[in-house]
């Protein structure tokens, strides 16, 4: 995921159908931010997180869940007390 500047007044995504429009000198305002003034690095940040929005989304379809169910059970529940032994993932660490 990166964020692309277009003729230093426009920011995209690769995922995402949200941009920053620049509007002065060091202010960006986010499509999905209306209102707001950002600074060139929080206008990137944004798009960076709507781009990770849409990855969450892919990812989270491959489960049967929304984004926001993944994210919510992601940050809510407890993980479990211990790791497994290593035996029980055949012998390879998986992520």
């Amino acid at each position: 995921m990166s964020v692309h500047v277009v003729d230093k007044c426009l920011m995209v995504g690769d995922r995402t159908p949200h941009q920053a429009r620049r509007v002065s000198d060091d202010a960006w305002v986010v499509s999905y931010l209306r209102g707001r003034m950002l600074t060139t690095e929080q206008a990137a940040a944004a798009i960076q997180a709507a781009d990770t929005v849409a990855l969450m989304n892919d990812l989270a379809a491959h489960v049967g869940l929304t984004a926001l169910e993944a994210i919510g059970l992601a940050v809510n529940e407890r993980p479990w007390e211990k790791a497994l032994p290593r035996q029980l993932l055949g012998g390879r660490h998986r992520r």
